[in-house]
């Protein structure tokens, strides 16, 4: 596990504790990540995958609109199934950060392709 992959759990594991309530912070954050796609993310998931994450220059941008609008749907949607008692984000996110699955880099690359 990296320094990252920590930092990235403990930030989720505070989410978690106070994500029952009816708004889901891991989402809104999601939501503002696809929507302004800052700097700083894509350095964190170069630290997460632990290399230098560059953007996906080689894309459409018909399939960075494509990833941008897919991305923004499926955060919205867990933003409203968080509004139960059970944060499901936190949980989702615990997966992907311990896991480091290829979609998910792929998917960020597709979101930052013409940035």
């Amino acid at each position: 596990m990296n320094v990252a992959q920590i930092k990235c759990l403990a930030v989720f594991s505070i989410f978690a504790i106070i994500g029952f309530g009816p708004v889901s912070p891991g989402c809104l954050i999601g939501l503002y990540i696809v929507a302004l796609r800052p700097i700083w993310f894509g350095k964190l998931v170069g630290d997460l995958y632990e290399k230098p994450f560059q953007k996906g220059a080689n894309f459409s941008p018909k399939i960075i609109t494509k990833s941008r609008i897919k991305t923004f749907c499926v955060l919205f949607c867990l933003l409203l199934i968080d509004i139960a008692p059970v944060p499901v984000t936190p949980t989702i996110a615990f997966l992907i950060i311990l896991s480091k699955p290829l979609w998910f880099y792929l998917n960020i690359k597709h979101i930052y392709g013409d940035k």
